[in-house]
């Protein structure tokens, strides 16, 4: 069966491009996994001086979920299975190492997502994700 990663930042361009995408699933010859993908950024400066671990983490969990809210209630509705995961670091750099180290097949994105656009065709996070993968990554406008 075919693993595929969507990376979900929050934006309506993510959001399109899973929806697209679950539009396109009759081109499988069986439903693929997916797996949503929300990257939060690591907290400034001196946090953890302050703050402890526990509720850093759930600030993270938290912010991911509110990421991945409008994806999941799309999939749920659709009746499409999917499994979500939060993680923290560089979103590009992130994406990339989580879909190597569990083997996905694909990573199927947006052009651009929330962080606007740094080249003259795609945001900075999908240009860099396509230069960093081994696996092959599916753009969906």
């Amino acid at each position: 069966m075919l693993k595929v990663l969507l990376p979900v930042d929050g934006s309506d361009n993510s959001r399109k491009a899973i929806e697209s995408f679950v539009q396109r699933q009759s081109w499988y010859r069986e439903r693929p996994e997916l797996h949503l993908l929300n990257v939060q950024y690591p907290l400034d400066g001196n946090v953890s001086l302050f703050i402890n671990q526990t509720d850093i983490k759930q600030y993270h969990q938290d912010e991911g979920l509110k990421c991945l809210q409008n994806t999941r209630d799309f999939l749920d509705q659709t009746g499409v299975a999917y499994q979500y995961h939060i993680t923290v670091g560089d979103p590009a750099e992130m994406i990339t190492r989580f879909a190597g180290e569990r083997s996905y097949d694909l990573i199927v994105m947006g052009p651009r997502g929330k962080g606007g656009v740094s080249g003259l065709l795609l945001g900075s996070v999908t240009g860099k994700v396509m230069q960093l993968s081994t696996i092959p990554v599916l753009l969906i406008k």
